[in-house]
Protein backbone atom coordinates (compact mmCIF):
# COMPACT_ATOMS: atom_id res chain seq x y z
CA UNK A 1 0.00 0.00 0.00
CA UNK A 2 1.30 3.25 -1.17
CA UNK A 3 1.88 5.96 1.86
CA UNK A 4 -0.23 9.44 1.29
CA UNK A 5 2.89 10.87 0.37
CA UNK A 6 3.05 8.78 -2.71
CA UNK A 7 -0.81 8.45 -3.67
CA UNK A 8 -1.33 12.15 -3.30
CA UNK A 9 -0.20 12.61 -7.41
CA UNK A 10 -2.48 9.95 -7.92
CA UNK A 11 -5.80 11.59 -6.17
CA UNK A 12 -4.77 15.01 -7.06
CA UNK A 13 -5.22 14.24 -11.02
CA UNK A 14 -8.33 12.38 -10.40
CA UNK A 15 -10.03 15.17 -8.18
CA UNK A 16 -8.79 17.92 -11.06
CA UNK A 17 -10.55 15.67 -13.83
CA UNK A 18 -13.99 15.39 -11.58
CA UNK A 19 -14.26 19.00 -11.32
CA UNK A 20 -12.86 20.46 -14.05
CA UNK A 21 -14.17 18.55 -17.10
CA UNK A 22 -13.00 19.87 -20.05
CA UNK A 23 -12.26 23.54 -18.12
CA UNK A 24 -13.70 26.05 -15.78
CA UNK A 25 -15.79 27.58 -18.12
CA UNK A 26 -17.29 30.62 -15.81
CA UNK A 27 -13.49 31.33 -15.00
CA UNK A 28 -12.57 31.23 -18.52
CA UNK A 29 -15.06 33.29 -19.71
CA UNK A 30 -14.56 35.88 -17.43
CA UNK A 31 -11.20 36.23 -16.44
CA UNK A 32 -8.02 37.22 -18.44
CA UNK A 33 -5.52 34.51 -18.91
CA UNK A 34 -2.64 37.21 -17.97
CA UNK A 35 -4.19 38.28 -15.07
CA UNK A 36 -2.60 37.56 -11.38
CA UNK A 37 -3.92 38.13 -8.32
CA UNK A 38 -4.15 36.71 -4.36
CA UNK A 39 -6.71 34.67 -1.88
CA UNK A 40 -6.30 33.95 1.91
CA UNK A 41 -7.47 31.14 3.20
CA UNK A 42 -9.81 31.81 6.29
CA UNK A 43 -10.92 30.29 9.55
CA UNK A 44 -14.69 30.71 10.20
CA UNK A 45 -15.18 28.17 13.07
CA UNK A 46 -13.00 26.92 15.81
CA UNK A 47 -11.25 23.84 15.73
CA UNK A 48 -8.07 21.95 14.80
CA UNK A 49 -6.43 22.82 11.39
CA UNK A 50 -5.25 19.63 8.85
CA UNK A 51 -4.42 19.42 5.14
CA UNK A 52 -1.98 22.65 4.93
CA UNK A 53 0.74 20.25 3.90
CA UNK A 54 -2.05 18.12 0.73
CA UNK A 55 -3.03 22.09 -0.23
CA UNK A 56 0.06 23.08 -1.09
CA UNK A 57 0.26 19.71 -3.14
CA UNK A 58 -2.77 20.57 -4.70
CA UNK A 59 -1.81 24.21 -5.71
CA UNK A 60 1.52 23.37 -6.54
CA UNK A 61 0.24 20.31 -8.91
CA UNK A 62 -1.93 22.33 -10.93
CA UNK A 63 0.26 25.51 -10.98
CA UNK A 64 3.96 25.27 -10.18
CA UNK A 65 4.17 29.49 -10.09
CA UNK A 66 1.53 29.97 -7.44
CA UNK A 67 3.23 31.03 -4.27
CA UNK A 68 1.72 29.78 -0.92
CA UNK A 69 2.79 31.93 2.30
CA UNK A 70 1.78 29.54 5.24
CA UNK A 71 0.49 31.26 8.77
CA UNK A 72 -0.74 28.53 10.98
CA UNK A 73 0.64 24.98 10.46
CA UNK A 74 -1.20 21.50 10.41
CA UNK A 75 -2.68 21.06 14.07
CA UNK A 76 -2.43 24.34 15.25
CA UNK A 77 -5.75 25.35 16.89
CA UNK A 78 -7.70 28.04 14.94
CA UNK A 79 -10.83 30.42 15.21
CA UNK A 80 -13.18 32.68 13.55
CA UNK A 81 -10.80 35.09 11.36
CA UNK A 82 -7.93 33.03 11.78
CA UNK A 83 -5.77 33.51 8.33
CA UNK A 84 -4.37 30.08 7.47
CA UNK A 85 -1.98 31.07 4.46
CA UNK A 86 -2.35 33.18 1.64
CA UNK A 87 -1.51 32.66 -2.21
CA UNK A 88 -0.75 34.63 -5.17
CA UNK A 89 -0.71 33.84 -9.19
CA UNK A 90 -2.64 33.85 -11.81
CA UNK A 91 -6.31 34.05 -10.68
CA UNK A 92 -7.76 31.48 -12.88
CA UNK A 93 -5.63 28.99 -10.86
CA UNK A 94 -7.11 30.25 -7.45
CA UNK A 95 -10.52 29.73 -8.57
CA UNK A 96 -10.00 26.32 -10.36
CA UNK A 97 -7.78 25.04 -7.13
CA UNK A 98 -10.52 26.87 -4.79
CA UNK A 99 -13.32 24.03 -4.35
CA UNK A 100 -10.62 20.66 -3.91
CA UNK A 101 -9.02 22.64 -1.70
CA UNK A 102 -11.53 23.45 0.54
CA UNK A 103 -12.98 19.94 0.54
CA UNK A 104 -9.83 18.65 1.76
CA UNK A 105 -9.11 20.90 4.28
CA UNK A 106 -12.54 20.86 5.46
CA UNK A 107 -12.82 17.24 5.69
CA UNK A 108 -9.49 16.46 7.30
CA UNK A 109 -9.96 19.79 9.79
CA UNK A 110 -13.12 18.22 11.06
CA UNK A 111 -11.54 14.97 11.67
CA UNK A 112 -8.06 16.29 13.43
CA UNK A 113 -11.24 18.83 14.92
CA UNK A 114 -13.35 15.69 16.76
CA UNK A 115 -10.06 13.47 16.93
CA UNK A 116 -8.19 16.27 19.27
CA UNK A 117 -11.20 16.34 21.45
CA UNK A 118 -11.10 12.33 22.07
CA UNK A 119 -7.42 13.15 22.69
CA UNK A 120 -7.42 15.30 24.93
CA UNK A 121 -10.41 13.53 27.23
CA UNK A 122 -7.50 10.72 27.70
CA UNK A 123 -4.67 13.40 28.97
CA UNK A 124 -3.04 11.40 32.16
CA UNK A 125 -4.04 8.29 30.87
CA UNK A 126 -2.01 5.40 29.12
CA UNK A 127 -4.91 4.95 26.94
CA UNK A 128 -4.63 5.95 23.13
CA UNK A 129 -7.86 6.45 20.81
CA UNK A 130 -7.82 4.73 17.74
CA UNK A 131 -9.62 5.16 14.04
CA UNK A 132 -10.76 3.01 12.15
CA UNK A 133 -11.86 1.33 8.95
CA UNK A 134 -14.69 3.43 8.82
CA UNK A 135 -13.75 5.93 6.45
CA UNK A 136 -14.74 8.04 2.85
CA UNK A 137 -13.98 5.71 0.28
CA UNK A 138 -10.72 7.17 -1.39
CA UNK A 139 -10.03 9.54 1.11
CA UNK A 140 -9.08 6.77 3.89
CA UNK A 141 -5.56 7.79 4.00
CA UNK A 142 -6.11 11.86 4.29
CA UNK A 143 -8.40 11.44 7.22
CA UNK A 144 -6.33 8.33 8.83
CA UNK A 145 -3.35 11.37 8.21
CA UNK A 146 -6.19 13.75 9.94
CA UNK A 147 -6.63 11.66 12.87
CA UNK A 148 -3.10 11.76 13.62
CA UNK A 149 -2.77 15.74 13.41
CA UNK A 150 -5.33 15.71 15.63
CA UNK A 151 -3.03 13.34 18.75
CA UNK A 152 -5.21 10.20 17.40
CA UNK A 153 -3.48 6.61 16.08
CA UNK A 154 -4.32 4.42 13.58
CA UNK A 155 -5.39 0.60 14.14
CA UNK A 156 -4.73 -0.61 10.61
CA UNK A 157 -4.74 1.03 7.60
CA UNK A 158 -6.74 -1.75 5.72
CA UNK A 159 -7.48 -5.30 5.78
CA UNK A 160 -3.62 -6.01 4.49
CA UNK A 161 -1.80 -4.48 7.21
CA UNK A 162 -3.04 -6.25 10.19
CA UNK A 163 -4.73 -9.52 11.20
CA UNK A 164 -8.29 -8.81 13.05
CA UNK A 165 -10.50 -11.69 13.69
CA UNK A 166 -14.00 -10.39 14.59
CA UNK A 167 -17.34 -12.22 15.48
CA UNK A 168 -18.18 -13.22 11.65
CA UNK A 169 -14.42 -14.56 11.20
CA UNK A 170 -15.08 -16.70 14.30
CA UNK A 171 -18.34 -17.39 13.66
CA UNK A 172 -17.55 -18.83 10.07
CA UNK A 173 -14.03 -20.31 11.01
CA UNK A 174 -15.81 -22.83 13.45
CA UNK A 175 -15.09 -20.80 16.49
CA UNK A 176 -12.49 -18.84 18.30
CA UNK A 177 -9.58 -21.52 18.37
CA UNK A 178 -9.64 -22.52 14.77
CA UNK A 179 -9.52 -18.87 13.94
CA UNK A 180 -6.72 -17.96 15.89
CA UNK A 181 -5.12 -21.37 14.86
CA UNK A 182 -5.74 -20.70 11.00
CA UNK A 183 -4.32 -16.84 11.19
CA UNK A 184 -1.35 -18.26 12.73
CA UNK A 185 -0.61 -21.39 9.98
CA UNK A 186 -1.70 -18.52 7.65
CA UNK A 187 1.21 -16.50 8.23
CA UNK A 188 3.98 -18.91 8.62
CA UNK A 189 2.99 -20.49 5.39
CA UNK A 190 3.10 -16.90 3.57
CA UNK A 191 5.50 -15.42 5.46
CA UNK A 192 3.94 -12.32 6.71
CA UNK A 193 4.69 -10.91 10.05
CA UNK A 194 1.48 -9.45 10.63
CA UNK A 195 -0.17 -8.54 14.33
CA UNK A 196 -3.31 -10.97 14.85
CA UNK A 197 -5.99 -9.49 17.15
CA UNK A 198 -9.10 -10.94 18.12
CA UNK A 199 -12.62 -9.96 19.11
CA UNK A 200 -14.26 -11.39 22.14
CA UNK A 201 -17.86 -10.47 23.10
CA UNK A 202 -18.13 -12.39 26.53
CA UNK A 203 -15.74 -13.95 29.04
CA UNK A 204 -16.46 -17.64 27.79
CA UNK A 205 -14.76 -16.45 24.59
CA UNK A 206 -11.86 -14.44 26.47
CA UNK A 207 -11.36 -17.68 28.19
CA UNK A 208 -10.60 -19.46 25.39
CA UNK A 209 -8.42 -16.47 23.71
CA UNK A 210 -6.43 -16.78 27.12
CA UNK A 211 -6.34 -20.97 26.47
CA UNK A 212 -5.03 -20.94 22.97
CA UNK A 213 -2.89 -17.85 22.67
CA UNK A 214 -0.88 -16.93 19.91
CA UNK A 215 -2.36 -13.09 19.52
CA UNK A 216 -0.83 -10.07 20.49
CA UNK A 217 -4.25 -7.94 20.88
CA UNK A 218 -7.79 -8.34 22.35
CA UNK A 219 -10.50 -6.79 21.19
CA UNK A 220 -13.47 -6.50 23.74
CA UNK A 221 -16.28 -5.68 22.38
CA UNK A 222 -20.05 -4.40 23.42
CA UNK A 223 -18.50 -4.73 27.19
CA UNK A 224 -19.78 -2.65 30.06
CA UNK A 225 -17.06 -0.26 32.09
CA UNK A 226 -17.22 -3.36 35.23
CA UNK A 227 -16.76 -5.90 32.58
CA UNK A 228 -13.86 -4.42 31.13
CA UNK A 229 -12.27 -3.61 34.17
CA UNK A 230 -12.87 -7.38 34.99
CA UNK A 231 -11.25 -8.39 31.63
CA UNK A 232 -8.15 -6.23 31.93
CA UNK A 233 -7.62 -7.80 35.41
CA UNK A 234 -8.11 -11.82 33.70
CA UNK A 235 -5.70 -11.06 30.64
CA UNK A 236 -3.16 -8.96 33.26
CA UNK A 237 -1.14 -7.71 30.75
CA UNK A 238 -0.50 -10.78 28.41
CA UNK A 239 -1.87 -9.23 25.74
CA UNK A 240 -2.40 -5.60 24.40
CA UNK A 241 -6.25 -4.77 25.02
CA UNK A 242 -8.67 -2.56 23.09
CA UNK A 243 -12.60 -1.33 23.73
CA UNK A 244 -14.84 -0.80 21.07
CA UNK A 245 -18.44 -0.58 20.48
CA UNK A 246 -20.82 1.66 21.58
CA UNK A 247 -18.70 4.03 23.25
CA UNK A 248 -19.21 7.68 23.34
CA UNK A 249 -17.00 10.46 24.24
CA UNK A 250 -18.90 10.52 27.45
CA UNK A 251 -18.11 6.90 28.16
CA UNK A 252 -14.69 7.44 26.80
CA UNK A 253 -12.51 8.26 29.43
CA UNK A 254 -14.54 5.62 31.95
CA UNK A 255 -13.29 2.93 29.41
CA UNK A 256 -9.98 4.07 29.70
CA UNK A 257 -9.79 4.11 33.15
CA UNK A 258 -10.29 0.55 33.29
CA UNK A 259 -6.83 0.13 32.14
CA UNK A 260 -7.82 -0.29 28.53
CA UNK A 261 -4.73 0.10 25.75
CA UNK A 262 -6.89 1.28 23.12
CA UNK A 263 -10.31 2.74 22.27
CA UNK A 264 -11.33 2.03 18.40
CA UNK A 265 -13.92 5.35 17.57
CA UNK A 266 -15.85 4.81 14.37
CA UNK A 267 -17.00 8.39 15.12
CA UNK A 268 -13.48 10.09 14.11
CA UNK A 269 -14.32 9.73 10.49
CA UNK A 270 -17.58 8.55 9.88
CA UNK A 271 -20.20 11.15 10.99
CA UNK A 272 -17.48 14.14 11.20
CA UNK A 273 -19.00 17.99 10.72
CA UNK A 274 -16.44 20.03 8.44
CA UNK A 275 -14.51 22.94 9.81
CA UNK A 276 -16.23 26.14 7.89
CA UNK A 277 -13.70 28.26 6.44
CA UNK A 278 -13.53 30.34 3.09
CA UNK A 279 -10.90 30.84 0.34
CA UNK A 280 -11.34 34.58 -0.31
CA UNK A 281 -9.63 37.06 -2.72
CA UNK A 282 -7.79 39.87 -1.44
Amino acid sequence: MKSLNDQLDDLIKYWFAEDIGDGDHTSLSCIPATAVGKSRLIIKDTGVLAGVEVAKRIFHAFDPELKVTVFIEDGAEVHPGDVAFEVEGKILSLLQTERLMLNIMQRMSGVATVTRKYAKCLEGLKTKVLDTRKTTPGLRMLEKEAVKIGGGTNHRIGLFDMILLKDNHVDFAGGIENAIRSAQTYCQQKGKNLKIEIEVRNFEELERVMRVGGVQRIMLDNFSPEDTKKAVDRIGGRYEVESSGGITFDTLRTYAECGVDYVSVGALTHSVKSLDMSFKAV
